[in-house]
């Protein structure tokens, strides 16, 4: 057992290399082989979101605050609200972020494979950012 207390670990600034914008991770876990969950708080400023990406073997994100988007590729942005859960399957090439005008924050949970819970790819553009999002409910 491994109780790791509230305020023990350091906030993390997200690297710049995957992500726009500012962003901050509070990890909740990362469990030793041959568990392979990884859990992780990320903050997200406005505008602020990550590049294109993939998880070899998917992710759940559930939203505790703000507002953000969310959007699988070739497929419409989507805006994601606190209480919402979305899965990701594996292989699911897509982006998340806050809103241009509002921060957000989820609690990401993934696997690793062999190690590596995520394959980064290219940011996501101003222009694919900028695309209109669909209603929200």
């Amino acid at each position: 057992m491994d109780i790791r207390r509230s305020g023990s670990a350091p906030s993390r600034r997200a690297p710049s290399e995957y992500f726009t914008g500012s962003v901050w991770q509070d990890p909740i876990i990362e469990a030793e082989a041959p568990a392979r969950v990884r859990s992780v708080i990320v903050r997200f400023d406005p505008g602020a979101r990550t590049n294109w990406h993939t998880h070899p073997l998917g992710q759940t994100l559930h939203v505790i605050a703000g507002s953000g988007l969310i959007q699988k590729e070739g497929e419409p942005i989507q805006p994601i609200n606190p209480g919402d859960s979305i899965w990701i399957a594996p292989g699911e090439k897509h982006w998340h972020g806050a809103r241009p005008d509002t921060g957000m924050t989820h609690i990401a949970i993934h696997e690793a494979l062999d190690g590596i819970s995520a394959e980064w790819l290219e940011p996501v553009s101003d222009e694919e950012y900028s695309a209109s999002p669909r209603s929200h409910r």
